[in-house]
């Protein structure tokens, strides 16, 4: 077991990659619902606009 957590010597490459790709790929999950989140309640603040007189 503990040679595939070396990785054949290259285990600081390896596993810096699998946490920066973790990193990015949470960063791009946050970041998206985010943007989401303030597209739905600028739509909902111009849907209550519009549906005032």
């Amino acid at each position: 077991m503990s040679e595939f957590f070396a990785m054949g010597g290259y285990a600081g490459y390896v596993w810096s990659c699998y946490g920066l790709t973790l990193v990015i790929l949470a960063g791009n999950l946050w970041f998206s619902r985010r943007e989401l989140k303030a597209q739905i309640q600028r739509a909902t603040r111009r849907n209550q606009t519009a549906e005032t007189p």
